[in-house]
């Protein structure tokens, strides 16, 4: 048994789904759900007893203590958190709270548990705290990516409480012996991800006829890492990783966030034709940017490669045309995740930087 939190969101979700479907091994998933949570991303598994959905707050501390002393999971890995720049830089405190103490107090009642299992089962236990290349910072066009050693310079407010967040992981490693292992992952993509984050809402929007926003010159470069490819690396970290280790997972594909989204204008006009917009690239919309925007985030994943023989099996051409098919396959959850309150949101975002 293993212990999830935030297993109803993007990358937690596929994770379960990918777990279950590679070790048959059940998951306890304790979700929030807040906006970005959705049980829909876990429909396949509705009626499968190896998946238990808890709903809770990685914060409350007395439902995490009951639930880890009732099904004493071999592992937690930790996927809670808010994680959207715009959304952080609107309100800073949501990220603090979750982020921050949501991850200090989970790790005081996972301390809590561990240091009372039978001594076999504590030696084998693991934390897995999975976090994000934007606690590094930004790079300029010549400086290598991002090594695990490179030091910390976040710069937005959800960047920092991610940081934060993997300070404290790091000192209870350090002061109390916790089992930790820590990933920080570059831009995710895939099924069931939330449109707010630049692919799904492209897609959508180029789906719908909508402008299509890019933030400044659209020259912003980023590392992008197929989901599962994601959830296969986190699978093997847990496995061999070495406790108080930290693994970067990366994608091997930089590219520009102009590039992305001209790739999907492609995509769509191939496999969505439109008689009415036959160039979804003529929808294209410069926005004014995001403050503190980084310029370029790159991961080096030669560690995890190396130390423990992972490496995507995607490439960004394999992976960005499966994303593709599975949102056009998949326009109900689409219309159900997009509610008034996600609209409001987007004009609210957007709206304000035309």
């Amino acid at each position: 048994m293993i212990f999830v939190t935030g297993g109803a969101g993007f990358i937690g979700a596929n994770f379960i789904l990918d777990w279950i479907a590679a070790t048959g091994e059940p998951v306890v998933n304790l979700d929030s759900l807040t906006y970005a949570g959705n049980l829909e991303n876990l429909a396949a598994l509705k009626s499968d007893p190896r998946h238990i959905f808890i709903r809770g707050d990685i914060g409350d501390s007395a439902r995490v203590d009951k639930l880890l002393a009732e099904h004493k999971p071999r592992a937690v890995i930790n996927f809670a958190a808010e994680s959207h720049v715009d959304r952080s830089i609107h309100g800073p405190e949501d990220f603090i709270q979750t982020n921050v103490l949501g991850t200090f107090r989970l790790l005081e009642s996972v301390r809590g548990y561990w240091g009372v299992l039978p001594e076999a089962e504590k030696s084998a236990f693991r934390f897995l705290h999975v976090s994000t290349d934007e606690v590094y910072g930004s790079l300029s066009a010549d400086d290598p990516p991002f090594a695990e050693t490179k030091a910390f310079e976040p710069n937005s407010p959800y960047s920092a409480s991610k940081a934060a967040s993997d300070h404290l992981v790091r000192a209870w490693h350090h002061t109390y012996g916790l089992p930790v292992l820590t990933t920080n992952c570059s831009n995710n993509y895939g099924p069931c991800q939330f449109p707010e984050k630049l692919i799904p809402l492209i897609i959508a929007n180029a789906l719908a006829g909508k402008p299509l926003p890019i933030y400044g010159d659209g020259m912003n470069v980023r590392d992008w890492l197929y989901v599962s490819d994601h959830c296969a690396a986190i699978r093997e970290v847990l496995a061999r990783g070495r406790p108080g280790e930290t693994y970067n997972i990366g994608g091997w594909n930089e590219m520009p966030n102009l590039e992305i989204v001209h790739t999907l204008c492609t995509l769509l006009d191939e496999l969505a034709p439109n008689s009415l917009i036959p160039r979804r690239s003529s929808l294209i919309t410069y926005v004014k940017d995001r403050p503190g925007h980084d310029r370029r985030y790159a991961i080096d994943a030669r560690k995890i490669e190396r130390e423990l023989g992972w490496r995507p099996a995607e490439t960004f051409e394999t992976g960005i045309r499966k994303t593709v098919a599975w949102y056009l396959g998949n326009q109900p959850w689409v219309e159900h995740v997009t509610s008034g309150a996600y609209r409001e949101w987007v004009d609210q975002n957007y709206g304000e930087r035309a």
